[in-house]
């Protein structure tokens, strides 16, 4: 064999070397998604009920990228503006609303072992000028330690996309191909239930504002390109 034959064999073997290296190195770093709260949704919906002056949402941590297994909890900020009202957070009555239609309780995320998620949630009263900060999770996220006889948040993420990957359902796995390809997106909310009370007055309700009112949080889980893993990467 001729050296012009060996030198083009020797640079096709290392071509096919670097891609696959190159392959292996891209297929071990973790799949990054991204968590985008519709907050111009919320300020609609407070709009519709006459609560703009009264309640404000915003989520914290939103920010950065999450892998595609996280995250397993919300940490939500709630912040009263009026002068004179009470504020109940009915987290017994909040959900998930999942993408595929499936609706799971929330759970109030508590510094406590869980023992039960079936007990009773106490409401969150917040006064006014004052903001609550709370983490909140769905009841799917948690698992069951059967030694310890305690749930601890580590089962599944907030936004289970994962489900579909192993899903028996032929269009299941199509669609979250997709999301893999970053051809759609997933969607799920967090359904708050407020009660309003005027403070003077005890639980008994003003006759200007709704007793109960109902907020949608609406969220878009969004594929990230797999160079947002790099360490080096600014937009992180």
């Amino acid at each position: 064999m001729r050296n012009g034959d060996n030198n083009l064999v020797i640079l096709t073997l290392y071509i096919i070397g670097i891609t696959y290296t190159f392959n292996q190195m891209v297929e071990s770093i973790d799949e990054q998604v991204k968590i985008e709260f519709n907050k111009s949704s919320v300020d609609q919906q407070l709009k519709d009920q006459n609560l703009q002056d009264t309640i404000g949402i915003s989520f914290g941590g939103l920010a950065n990228t999450f892998v595609i297994d996280k995250p397993q909890s919300l940490s939500i900020n709630i912040q009263n503006k009026s002068q004179d009202l009470a504020i109940y957070v009915d987290w017994d009555n909040c959900a998930f609303e999942e993408f595929d239609g499936t609706s799971k309780r929330v759970i109030r995320m508590s510094p406590d072992i869980t023992r039960d998620l079936a007990v009773f949630q106490t409401p969150s009263l917040i006064v006014p000028g004052k903001t609550l900060s709370e983490s909140v999770s769905s009841e799917g996220v948690f698992q069951l330690d059967k030694l310890s006889g305690t749930y601890t948040a580590t089962k599944n993420p907030v936004a289970n996309i994962l489900k579909w990957k192993s899903s028996p359902v032929k269009a299941q796995k199509i669609e979250f191909n997709k999301f893999m390809s970053r051809k759609r997106t997933f969607e799920f909310s967090l359904d708050l239930v407020f009660r309003l009370a005027q403070t003077n007055v005890g639980v008994t309700q003003g006759s200007h504002l709704p007793p109960l009112c109902i907020v949608k949080c609406p969220f878009t889980v969004r594929k990230l390109p797999w160079t947002y893993a790099l360490p080096w990467n600014k937009r992180r």
